[in-house]
């Protein structure tokens, strides 16, 4: 089954409570929250509070992707504000197998991003420990970028390779994902889609909709 993950970074931060509970009526899986640090990517978004505060009304399940250095000292306080997964960077663990021992001794789903310019073979020693592998689509910092079409190879490489080893690893990936894209992006072995500015950029339930009716027609192919 493929899920849809809309990113709150495209929505109105003002209007948080609402712009999620929108996604969650018109049928989204969950609610996909990226944590930037300033350092790792050259922005700021949000921290554990907000999660917090997030958590107490959100119904769908918290997929939360932390774009910081030093990620494994934050792990414990998102799992305890409301995280469901907690996807790290491998460019940012020099101990990738002890964080995600650490994220999984927290009782949350663990995963793990890589940048587009991160080969696929970093996770040759750690894919069988994860419950999902996040392809960027575009260079992490902002909202808005356009897809990096090499991004296909990658995840047609890591779906045979999830398959060669019998794994049930979910592959996400986000970045520059629209109505014009996502077929490719499924067709490639994506089975998790994060959506911002598609979904946020227009009128939210019709976006949903849109987007769940491509993942219903791909099912049946």
């Amino acid at each position: 089954m493929i899920k849809l993950a809309p990113s709150i970074l495209a929505a109105d931060f003002a209007r948080l409570k609402e712009e999620i509970e929108v996604v969650e009526k018109a049928g989204c899986d969950y609610i996909h929250i990226d944590v930037m640090d300033g350092h790792f990517v050259p922005n700021l978004t949000l921290g554990p509070p907000v999660l917090q505060s997030i958590s107490k009304y959100a119904t769908k399940p918290l997929d939360v992707h932390l774009m910081m250095t030093e990620p494994e000292k934050y792990i414990e306080l998102f799992a305890k504000a409301g995280a469901d997964i907690l996807t790290v960077h491998i460019e940012t663990c020099p101990h990738l197998h002890r964080t995600i021992q650490q994220i999984r001794n927290a009782n949350v789903k663990a995963a793990v991003a890589l940048n587009p310019a991160t080969p696929l073979h970093t996770l040759e020693c750690i894919i069988e420990e994860l419950d999902m592998v996040l392809i960027m689509s575009v260079n992490p910092g902002f909202g808005g970028q356009k897809f990096i079409p090499s991004s296909l190879v990658k995840i047609q490489q890591l779906r045979q390779e999830i398959e060669r080893r019998g794994l049930k690893t979910m592959i996400q990936v986000d970045g520059g994902i629209d109505l014009g894209n996502v077929e490719s992006v499924i067709q490639a072995g994506a089975n998790v889609i994060v959506a911002g500015s598609a979904i946020y950029n227009h009128d939210p339930v019709t976006s949903v909709q849109q987007f769940k009716q491509v993942f219903k027609n791909e099912a049946r192919k």
